[in-house]
């Protein structure tokens, strides 16, 4: 009897065991990642405004895809070469598949810069698409003022085209503000007898100055564009 009353007495006296003692410890869990926030890259690509006679035509320039036909155009730009430049050439008369408005240096060849070396577009990655703004040339490496400014698609122009001469034309921007200009600069009178070879019936009669052609601020909403091919 003494034992069991001692041992009830010990058991009394015993340190409790803390509850928190005989637990599992919690569970550890995994960081919550931060939100990934997408880096979007800003567009540095020059913008170009030709102011006209008949209004204002904005281009981008693709700098960093065609940087030897993009160069040689800014560097027209920045000199202000290009003020007094004229677009002179409408394709009403190649039909509605092949529209396009030439312009370029119709006075003064003292204000040419050396001819430049030719970007194909199977190198470039871009594309003479409907608002393309490509470099006009006689022959590869001959480009100096002349560029078209397209209506149409008029794809049988790259590098690539399926019975092409397989070096086409250059694109080196497109237009992103200003297309009813450029419309507008196709539509206007042609003269019937003016030009030579494929040109005749081609040549604008008056002829649209470009009376300034300067840098200018990304517009708002400009449009992302085709010239880009997609992968």
């Amino acid at each position: 009897m003494l034992t069991l009353i001692a041992a009830l007495a010990l058991a009394a006296q015993s340190t409790p065991v803390p509850p928190q003692a005989t637990q599992l410890p919690p569970a550890t869990l995994p960081p919550v990642p931060a939100p990934v926030t997408p880096v979007i890259e800003a567009d540095t690509r020059p913008y170009v405004a030709l102011v006209t006679d008949m209004g204002t035509i904005t281009v981008r320039i693709e700098n960093k895809r065609a940087p030897v036909t993009a160069g040689n155009f800014l560097r027209y730009v920045d000199a202000k070469r290009m003020d007094g430049f004229k677009f002179y050439r409408s394709t009403k008369s190649w039909g509605p598949a092949n529209q396009l408005i030439q312009a370029g240096n119709r006075g003064d060849a003292r204000k040419n810069f050396p001819p430049i070396a030719h970007e194909p577009t199977k190198t470039t990655g871009l594309t003479n698409c409907k608002g393309a703004l490509s470099m006009a040339r006689l022959n590869p490496g001959d480009a100096t003022t002349d560029f078209f400014l397209l209506l149409s698609d008029i794809k049988g122009f790259d590098s690539d085209a399926p019975g092409g001469d397989g070096v086409g034309f250059a694109v080196f921007g497109e237009i992103v503000a200003g297309a009813d200009i450029a419309e507008a600069i196709f539509n206007a009178p042609i003269s019937p007898t003016a030009g030579e070879g494929v040109m005749v019936g081609q040549m604008l009669d008056p002829q649209v100055t470009i009376k300034t052609a300067r840098r200018v601020p990304a517009p708002a909403g400009a449009p992302q564009g085709c010239v880009v091919k997609t992968p």
